[in-house]
């Protein structure tokens, strides 16, 4: 056997398509082992393409059982078929039929790609390059087509038969086998397409839209379970709401269904008409889902919804062009949630999870530009720098250019390439005609890779009344490699700030260079000078976190202190205490003490809750939260020591914990609902839980034993799903028999529940001690358990790589080897859920010399392995430093 090796794909050789598709007839007869598809194909010749050249398209594992060209048989050594791939090597040079029939085993597909049958229900996945998997065609985001899709299936094994766009007919197929019709008269990518044929419950609702459309809106779950499925339904009908308010997009099908599957690689997919979702994401109730849950699955519905337009009616050119559908519609996403809850809190999640993710992403062997020049396996670049940097962009665009224009750019856009296959040019031009601005530079953000740094440095003269903030950005040498070893050109940084006064009142910025609170830093250096300052002002800078930049400012402690109790912009406010704590945290990893004292941040925050953490709990729990391991060894950047890092922040929460104990007690007093009270998903009432839950958390640090018997009674006694997982949480690291009674009694008591036992196994994967390796090979074994659902593997295997950097990264290489384990047995069933996992090993280079030895031993056994897919060996080559960008086309 032989690692298969892909060639490489690449920005500068596209070139469209020699053939279009104009309409395609789908017939699919259902079976489980023996599904059998005729796919009936209207061509033409592409004016834009090779004229004569072999008519090639795509296949994946393909058997061909006929095929026919304008209705009668192709000519002998005309056709040339591969299970990769079917050619017609003299197409007509006119409009011609092509019909294909194929036969799949949709049980045996395990990869989850193309049709496949997950606990008897027929359900398909095909972005990136899945509908290869289903028939041979060009499968590829530019060739869009109308389709009509015939699916037919036993009954009783598939009494519901699901597709893209509006059904227009249903009927008897002879004995006890029915079918039904779908069309979707908008042209989409074979990317788009979806069909789900089992047995399915619904729940439905109706909505019209501001056009006058009546849309029904149903949700399909595995039966029994439709009293989880409401919240997931209202969230989309909220979410159509909100996208004709904020971006006047209405619904265009009569019909909008999601389904959810329990066996899906993804979190969700934007089929046109028929979103396929993993049930985590639609499933809840109080008794089964965290507040975290309800916030995830309206976003994720919303997401999905939001795809209508941006990825659906208007899609990409080519994959390099992801982030034009997924960056935008994360920011589209992320603007619903702000509004409806509160968004100052969520602005501050987000770049959490920024920071968490892409960061280090950025600033490790798997950084790549958020368009990528290069590639070798697609699967690998859905990515946080695709999704969550690309989303940044988006945003920074809106600041730069006002929301009024904005809005109109986002107008243009939709019209103009309503119905067609897109590229970011053709996005930035819209927002270029509505402006009038220049924006070639700023399309910098695309091309570059790495995570810029801005360093500020302010100097007050007192004689002129100035204040100056010279501003010097730089890019990390990934940037330069990504680019070819050219130097990284300036990107267009845009700074909302402010300023503060000592006693916390706004000082009035002077310059025409800052145009509604924002300046705009262009060039590698740049200076600001304020007017008409006696005194020396605090800068809050870079507000809302208006770029996804690391900053380096000379503040002080006492400077943070008045951010934290004064500044006007929220995030800064999270951003000071967030700064004063890593100052001691790094500190104190490295074995030293600063300037900044673990006591000086205790009292600030005890200051902080003083002045009124009740107005706005959810944002106070978030200050009170300290940054976690994993942004603490971004800060720290090269040589990190998990367990030096652990150590400080362990160190850090006990001591705030004791300093602020009787307010913690108090504040969980005060948040405690009355028995009886009815659990509500509300931002308000979830902000409620997190901070009494923040309490907790910070009392079990300073007293492990009564933090135990706290946590223990409210795992018990909880009466919903949030308190009951985050007060497993606190007993995380609390060795002990309480602990373990603790999960026992958990995970007996949600044995039959797949999802919750996901938490489960999520907690447990995140011990900070030396036999969790060996726990998590025992339940490996769980007969909850499985590798063939990606689910379990990502909470289990995966929160243990990215949530436990101790056991994942330990010195002797046990934590690498348990996922390298893994990986592998992935890998010939599900590549795809094998490669994502990989992608943990993305920070090796950052940590200390011995686990670095350690890892790199464990990515070159891999590396090595014979027969690799081309989704491991893709990951495990890049990791190890060769990039795709490098490598000869194959």
């Amino acid at each position: 056997m032989r690692t298969e090796t892909p060639p490489v794909v690449r920005l500068a050789d596209y070139r469209p398509s020699d053939y279009l598709i104009d309409r395609v007839e789908l017939d699919v007869r259902l079976h489980p082992t023996e599904t059998r598809v005729t796919a009936t194909l209207a061509l033409r010749p592409n004016p834009a393409g090779i004229p004569g050249a072999p008519l090639v398209l795509d296949g994946d594992d393909l058997v061909l059982l006929a095929i026919s060209l304008d209705g009668g048989e192709t000519a002998p050594g005309a056709v040339a078929v591969t299970p990769r791939a079917l050619t017609l090597h003299q197409p007509p040079q006119r409009p011609f039929v092509l019909a294909i029939e194929t036969k799949l085993d949709p049980t045996a597909n395990t990869k989850l790609m193309g049709l496949y049958r997950s606990n008897g229900v027929y359900c398909t996945q095909c972005e990136a390059d899945g509908f290869r998997r289903i028939t041979y065609f060009l499968d590829r985001p530019d060739v869009l087509a109308v389709y009509t899709t015939r699916i037919e299936a036993d009954r009783d094994e598939a009494p519901v038969l699901l597709g893209n766009g509006n059904p227009v007919e249903s009927g008897s197929a002879g004995g006890n086998r029915h079918y039904a019709v779908w069309h979707d008269p908008h042209p989409k990518p074979a990317y788009l397409f979806a069909l789900v044929g089992g047995r399915l419950g619904r729940v439905a609702s109706r909505f019209t839209t501001m056009e006058g459309r009546e849309v029904e809106i149903a949700v399909w779950v595995e039966p029994g379970k439709e009293g989880r499925a409401g919240y997931a339904l209202d969230a989309v009908a909220r979410s159509m709401a909100w996208d004709e308010r904020a971006f006047g997009r209405a619904y265009d099908l009569d019909v909008f269904n999601v389904v959810a599957v329990s066996d899906f690689n993804m979190g969700a997919m934007e089929n046109k008409g028929l979103n396929i979702f993993n049930d985590k994401y639609v499933l809840a109730s109080p008794d089964t889902a965290t507040d975290a849950d309800y916030a995830n699955i309206e976003a994720i519905i919303a997401h999905e919804y939001f795809h209508n337009w941006s990825g659906n009616r208007v899609t990409c050119r080519d994959w390099f062009q992801l982030c034009l559908k997924e960056g935008l519609t994360v920011f589209r996403d992320q603007e619903f949630s702000s509004d409806e809850r509160s968004r100052p809190v969520h602005r501050i999640a987000e770049v959490r999870t920024l920071r968490a993710r892409q960061f280090p992403e950025d600033a490790g062997p798997l950084a790549h530009p958020v368009r990528p020049q290069a590639y070798r396996e697609i699967n690998n670049f859905y990515t946080a720098t695709v999704y969550e940097k690309g989303a940044e962009i988006v945003r920074m665009l809106r600041t730069l250019l006002g929301a009024e224009v904005f809005r109109r750019g986002m107008d243009r856009y939709f019209a103009a390439c309503d119905g067609t296959a897109a590229t970011v040019e053709d996005f930035l031009a819209a927002f270029t005609a509505e402006s009038g601005r220049d924006l070639a530079d700023f399309a910098r953000w695309y091309a570059q890779a790495g995570t810029p740094t801005v360093a500020v440095e302010a100097r007050h003269d007192g004689n002129a009344a100035t204040y100056t903030l010279t501003f010097r950005q730089s890019l990390p040498a990934i940037a330069t490699e990504a680019t070819g070893g050219a130097r990284p050109l300036p990107l267009v940084i845009p700074v909302a700030l402010g300023l503060v006064a000592a006693d916390g009142a706004a000082v009035e910025v002077r310059s025409d260079r800052v145009r509604d609170g924002v300046f705009v830093l262009d060039r590698e250096e740049d200076s600001l000078v304020l007017a008409g300052l006696t005194t020396a002002p605090v800068p809050s800078l870079f507000r809302g976190f208006s770029a996804p930049v690391k900053v380096v400012q000379d503040l002080g402690d006492a400077d943070r202190l008045v951010l934290l109790a004064r500044d006007a912009d929220p995030f800064n406010r999270w951003q000071a205490a967030q700064s004063l704590a890593m100052a001691v945290l790094t500190g104190r990893a490295a074995g030293r003490e600063t300037g900044a004292s673990g006591a000086a941040l205790a009292g600030a925050l005890a200051a902080f809750l003083e002045a009124g953490a009740l107005a706005d709990p959810a944002f106070a729990a978030l200050v009170l939260a300290l940054p976690s391991e994993t942004e603490i060894a971004q800060e720290i950047g090269r040589d990190v020591d998990p367990d030096a890092i652990r150590a400080a922040r362990e160190g850090l929460r006990a001591e705030i914990g004791t300093a602020l104990a009787p307010r913690l007690d108090a504040l969980r007093a005060a948040l405690a609902e009355p028995a009886g009270t009815p659990f509500s998903p509300d931002a308000a009432s979830a902000g409620r839980r997190a901070l009494r839950n923040a309490a907790l958390d910070l009392l079990a640090a300073a007293d492990p034993a009564r933090g135990a018997a706290l946590a223990a009674a409210q795992v018990e006694e909880a009466s919903n799903m949030t308190d009951r997982v985050a007060a497993l949480a606190v007993l995380v690291p609390l060795t002990g028999e309480t602990r373990e009674r603790g999960f026992a009694r958990f995970g007996a008591a949600y044995r039959d529940e797949p999802l919750v036992l996901d938490k489960w196994f999520a907690l447990q994967a995140t011990i900070p001690e030396p036999g969790t390796p060996e726990r998590l090979r025992g339940l490996m074994r769980h007969e909850a358990f499985s590798l063939a659902n990606p689910n379990r593997v990502r909470s289990l295997l995966g929160s243990f790589s990215l949530n436990n950097p101790t056991q994942f990264h330990r010195p002797d290489g046990a934590g690498y080897d348990l996922v390298a384990e893994v990986v592998l047995a992935l890998d010939g069933t599900n590549p795809q859920v094998a490669a994502r996992l990989l992608t943990a090993f993305g920070t090796w280079r950052m940590v200390e010399a011995g686990r670095r030895r350690q890892a790199e031993r464990v990515l070159r056994s891999i590396a090595a392995r014979p027969g690799l897919s081309p989704d491991v060996s893709d990951i495990a080559a890049r990791s190890l430093g060769v990039r795709a960008e490098s490598q000869p086309v194959a």
